[in-house]
Formats: structure tokens, sequence, C-alpha cells
């Protein structure tokens, strides 16, 4: 029962994140907000990338960041971008279906290299605070960008600013 809801939200919020990611033009990979920021490609690798850890919070117990090496490509290519988030997405959708309703209660821990950075607690509190949410997060991150350079956000849960026609003048 579980599983069933964790895949509904995911295929669902996948849709979601495509037509984000979609909407990111090339013109303005190099924009960020702040010194401190990372650029908009930046953030949309980041994002791809996320979906590549549901390989290691579904498969393993103890995850190492450091051992595992994803290749990315640059973040100047909206492009390899998108091909990157279609391929992870693949991934993360076999690991989700390889996983029990038993699976979902046990410990997960994450290293990078010997050092602890998340767990150990149950994997599916990882998969709902650490993929799930984190997802969510920096979609919002995005839809900030796409707004301070002009572009237009696409609706992910009903219509958004620019696409309410009351909005059109």
């Amino acid at each position: 029962m579980i599983l069933k809801s964790l895949s509904n939200e995911f295929e669902h919020e996948v849709t979601s994140t495509r037509r984000l990611l979609q909407a990111v033009p090339e013109k303005d990979l190099a924009f960020k907000p702040s010194d401190i920021s990372w650029t908009m490609g930046e953030l949309a690798q980041h994002i791809a990338t996320i979906y590549y850890w549901y390989v290691g919070t579904c498969t393993m117990d103890e995850y190492d960041m450091a051992a595992d090496q994803l290749e990315r490509g640059s973040p100047g290519d909206i492009k390899a971008t998108l091909e990157l988030f279609e391929t992870n997405v693949e991934k993360a959708r076999e690991a989700l279906k390889s996983l029990t309703e038993e699976n979902l209660k046990e410990n997960w821990t994450m290293k990078v290299g010997d050092k602890v950075v998340l767990g150990p607690m149950a994997r599916i509190g990882v998969i709902r605070g650490f993929l799930f949410n984190h997802i969510y997060h920096h979609r919002g991150e995005m839809i900030v960008y796409l707004r301070a350079t002009g572009n237009k956000v696409p609706g992910m849960y009903g219509p958004t600013y620019e696409e309410d026609v009351r909005n059109q003048g």
C-alpha cells in the first residue's frame, strides 16, 4: 500500500519535474542570483542527479556517495541535463520497483567516505525526506530562477501566474 502510494507520487512528480527542466532556457544557464548560489545550469543538473540517488537509497543499506561516480556532463548543456534526468528517472523507477513494504522499515545510512551524513534511519524516511522533499525544495528554487530571468514557469499543480488567462492583459 505504501509502495503504491510512493510510486504514484513519484510518477506524478516526475512529470512536473520534467516540465520544469524543459522550461530552463539555454541562454540563462549561467544565471545565479548570488555569489554563493549555483548557476541555473548547476541547479538543473542537481535536480536531475537526485533521481540517481534513488538507486543507492532503494538497493543498498549503506550508500557511500564518495564511492559512487555518476557522469553528469556539462551544466552548461541543458540537453545533456535533460538526458541525464531521463536516464536517472528510469534507474529510479527500477530501484523503487525493487522494494518491498518490509524494505521501507529497514535502516539506511548515507556516508561520504568514513563520515556518516544521514542516518541511520528508516528507508521510508529517506525516500520521503531526502529524495522527494529534496527535489521539491530545488524545484522551488528553480521557479525563482526562472522568474528572476523573465522566463515562464510551467504549471505543476494547476496553472501558474503566467498561464492563468485572468492575468493576460
